[in-house]
């Protein structure tokens, strides 16, 4: 089969396939990117119900690419796990078929063969899997049932349909940093006119979400495939109380990361279920470890939305309950749990020569980078090597005239660095005060391609949002810390996280609570020499 060398030769076989399909003659005097035998070999394959050009897109695409538009792709078993489950659903079968992220167009092709009657409906912002989608109609035979809408899902508005509308995709993944300033206000507004509170932290799949309820009516069904993110975070919380009040959330699967649940991305994923107004008696939740156990989506552990409703990690819902051994507690018992500051600006905050001339007591030693932690030997005793972090007062007026001369120079260059117009800054009681957290006795991770390291803060250092700090609820001893530091450092594994975008295990600050440990009266510092 042809293998484009690049994505211009690709975009010329797909025209060719749409220029042959349609009947018109392709212009010969271009040099044809695929001969007759090679765009027949394509076509039988679309046809077999594959994605070739889909898979030379990927191919040719670097991931970190596609990554900005969030178009990572949707294994062929999701994908047929999804429309069985559209399939089986009750009720007349759907008159409309939308995916609110086409891409190359997997899903709307595997829901043309599944529903032939239905029509099509595609969002997709990125020319070139446009073109590709309608290739694949071409040549699948469904580009005459087949709506494409070459802008952002959240401007889709479907006129009215004599029957119910399936909403079935994988919604692309953009991170709220790169999410515009009016797409996060629109997101706001549309959450307060169903009565809801948006964050503007939400990724964009939280958004298409939120479309989806503001399009649907009563009576519609979809099923979606995303990061599983959102079950946990603060930004999820929306998503959440749509899927109970007024999404119809039926079911969720969880995908581990192993199941390599979108491709090329080593994340957690998981599939939502929903009836558009009518929130089934039980919730469905379920995990999957393998694709090859992924259907039915039908199956799954039934709860109650009173107990759904009172958990706010909703990925606990998903973990088999086991009683605590005897003797075993949660780490949280023993430790709160807090993640680093965030400075909103870090080419700013973490000292450079622009703040040379600032009081030393400004200027605190701190944890910036994960490596910091990674390469101790489980203490951190000495400060010289960290980068320091200013922080400043929030009364300026607290300093002698030559001290507020010098931080007046540094917070003028600052501005003009734009560090006061920063979304984290706009939102501290002064733009200027990071306000560190307390040096805690112990220090982890948070956040790598590996489980979380611990090391005991000997020194004092802070830290910022880069690591977390472990503080005792009460007073301990260094031989309980210590004995704590061990067990840690002996037994935490990746499987305790969740697992993110290219293998990335994040430990969150309750998940690090909810590890087991010993009481400690059955620690020892010593109890893993």
């Amino acid at each position: 089969m042809i293998s484009p060398a690049n994505e211009r030769e690709l975009l010329a076989v797909a025209d060719q396939l749409i220029s042959q399909c349609e009947g018109s003659i392709y212009c010969t005097e271009k040099k044809s990117a695929a001969t007759a035998a090679e765009l027949n070999e394509l076509r039988d394959a679309i046809r077999a119900g594959h994605d070739p050009l889909g898979a030379h897109f990927i191919r040719l695409r670097p991931r970190a690419v596609r990554r900005v538009h969030g178009a990572v792709y949707t294994p062929p078993p999701i994908i047929e796990a999804m429309i069985e489950w559209a399939i089986c659903e009750s009720g007349a079968p759907p008159a409309r078929i939308v995916d609110p992220g086409t891409g190359s167009g997997r899903f709307l092709q595997a829901a043309a063969r599944a529903f032939p009657d239905a029509q099509l409906v595609g969002a997709e912002i990125d020319p070139i899997a446009l073109t590709l989608l309608q290739a694949t109609a071409s040549a699948a035979g469904f580009a005459d049932r087949l709506t494409v809408h070459a802008a952002d899902y959240r401007a889709l508005r479907l006129p009215p349909i004599d029957g119910r509308t399936l909403f079935i995709g994988n919604p692309p993944y953009v991170r709220h940093h790169q999410i515009s300033d009016e797409a996060k206000a629109w997101f706001g507004e549309a959450a307060a006119r169903l009565g809801f509170r948006a964050s503007k932290l939400a990724g964009s799949h939280v958004h298409f979400f939120l479309h989806t309820r503001e399009i649907a009516k009563r009576g519609d069904f979809g099923t979606f495939v995303t990061s599983s993110e959102w079950m946990d975070v603060n930004y999820g919380s929306v998503l959440r109380k749509l899927l109970a009040d007024g999404l119809g959330g039926t079911a969720l699967h969880l995908l581990h990361a192993e199941a390599q649940p979108f491709e090329g991305a080593m994340t957690t994923g998981v599939i939502t279920c929903f009836r558009v107004g009518n929130r089934a008696e039980k919730f469905a939740i379920r995990t999957v470890r393998a694709l090859k156990d992924i259907k039915p989506l039908a199956d799954g552990k039934a709860l109650s939305w009173d107990i759904v409703e009172a958990t706010t990690r909703w990925s606990s819902l998903t973990r088999p309950t086991k009683q605590k051994p005897l003797g075993v507690i949660e780490l949280g018992e023993l430790f709160r749990v807090h993640r680093g500051q965030v400075t909103g600006m870090n080419a700013v905050w973490i000292a450079g020569g622009e703040a040379g001339d600032l009081p030393s007591r400004f200027l605190f030693p701190a944890i910036t980078r994960a490596r910091e932690i990674f390469s101790l030997n489980g203490a951190l005793e000495k400060l010289h090597y960290l980068r320091r972090v200013v922080d400043l007062p929030i009364d300026l007026d607290e300093m002698t005239a030559a001290e507020r001369r010098n931080v007046d120079l540094f917070l003028k260059w600052a501005m003009h660095k734009g560090a006061h117009e920063s979304y984290v800054a706009r939102h501290r009681q002064a733009w200027w005060s990071v306000r560190l957290r307390e040096p805690p006795p112990i220090l982890c991770t948070y956040m790598a391609r590996r489980a979380p390291a611990f090391v005991r803060n000997v020194a004092g250092a802070r830290y910022l949002n880069i690591a977390h700090g472990l503080y005792p609820r009460q007073p301990m001893t260094d031989d309980e810390l210590s004995a704590v530091l061990h067990y840690l450092r002996e037994t935490v594994v990746v499987a305790s996280g969740r697992t993110y975008a290219g293998g990335l295990v994040k430990f969150e600050p309750g998940e690090v609570e909810r590890l087991h440990i010993p009481a400690p009266t059955m620690l020892s510092p010593t109890m893993f020499a």
